[in-house]
């Protein structure tokens, strides 16, 4: 007899990113900056004295210290996790059960209907204003008419780049008996964390990530932030050595380096600001570009009907962003990429507005 896979996985496809060696790489919404040197030389030096055969600390202590020392929270409430994926996966399949329903909104990131959908939960999908804001009060009602058991969202999104603010997120919470998991990726691009909130909610929990403002996407190390009943649960649900010590160590040396991790963060923020601008200046030329999305994040998210065209010429020029229907996502580069991202933008949508 041979094996048959179950409904589930027989219908899974593997994710598969954009593949081939471009040039530019502005798909993935990863930091443009590498670490400096200084940093580099103290990583290399502590390579050398790992103690290889030994299990890594299972709760991470030193690299959560020092998260939590650069956002000023209390390490009892930070667990370590295998990138914000794990901690999502250990969410879905431990704090629900089969058949539980779970909010998520479109647009936003797919991963949470993914883990939700592979552990069997019903997945209701709460749809964005036309302009892509949130009906606080329709999400709600929505979560509450529904029976809802928990509700994920980023906040800014990604994919949209669009920000609710502190309040709105507290009356979300506060008006829902379900678990809030608010994903905080982005939220170092912008001030309207709820982070220094989080012990007077017992139905949260915010997840942060080091592939964005931190920079190191090559480790998997995320965390999530939350009171001490779920900090508690989420320590016991997950794996022992679920981070490995190589991640552990890095991260701990760069959140050790707060005036270097600010420093980054200033600088993208600052950049993305000309960067907006600069898309801008195009939409108003080229009214194919339909709108351009306020931006609290590290990228552009723009509206066209000609999200196919753009995405494969850019390709053609080795430049390589994200599509979706009827959008384009367009992550911040290094100056000289930007520059060369606009001037090639332009030539394309000259192009296209020219009926070539």
């Amino acid at each position: 007899m041979s094996y048959k896979l179950n409904k589930k996985l027989k219908e899974l496809t593997p994710y598969e990113p954009i593949s081939g060696d471009y040039k530019i790489r502005l798909d993935a919404n990863e930091s443009c900056y590498n670490l400096n040197d200084e940093l580099s030389e103290i990583i290399s030096y502590k390579m050398k004295n790992i103690d290889y055969n030994r299990y890594p600390d299972p709760y991470a202590n030193k690299t959560v210290k020092a998260f939590a020392s650069f956002y000023g929270i209390d390490e009892s409430l930070v667990t370590a996790g295998n990138g914000s994926d794990e901690l999502i996966s250990i969410i879905s399949s431990c704090f629900l059960e089969k058949d539980d329903i779970v909010v998520t909104l479109s647009h936003d990131f797919t991963m949470y209907a993914f883990y939700s959908s592979l552990y069997e939960l019903n997945v209701k999908v709460f749809n964005k204003n036309e302009d892509l804001t949130v009906d606080i009060d329709g999400l709600i009602e929505f979560c509450n008419i529904n029976n809802a058991k928990a509700l994920f969202f980023s906040n800014p999104c990604n994919p949209t780049s669009l920000g609710i603010s502190k309040d709105e997120v507290k009356k979300l919470i506060k008006n829902l008996n379900c678990l809030v998991i608010l994903d905080e990726a982005y939220m170092d691009f912008w001030t309207e964390s709820l982070l220094p909130d989080i012990q007077k909610y017992d139905n949260c929990i915010i997840l942060k990530t080091c592939s964005k403002a931190v920079g190191l996407a090559a480790i998997r190390l995320g965390f999530a932030v939350a009171g001490e009943k779920i900090s508690t649960a989420l320590k016991a649900a997950k794996s022992p050595y679920n981070t490995d010590t190589i991640s552990q160590m890095i991260g701990e040396v760069v959140f050790e380096k707060k005036d270097y991790l600010n420093a980054r963060i200033e600088e993208i923020t600052s950049n993305n600001k000309w960067f907006y601008k600069e898309v801008l200046e195009l939409q108003a030329k080229f009214p194919i570009l339909e709108k351009v999305f306020e931006t609290r994040t590290n990228f552009i998210f723009i509206k066209t009907s000609f999200e196919d065209r753009i995405f494969d010429d850019l390709l053609k020029n080795s430049i390589a962003i994200r599509k979706f229907k009827g959008f384009l996502r367009i992550t911040l580069g290094s100056d000289d990429e930007n520059k060369e991202l606009i001037f090639t933008l332009r030539k394309i949508l000259t192009d296209i507005k020219d009926g070539g």
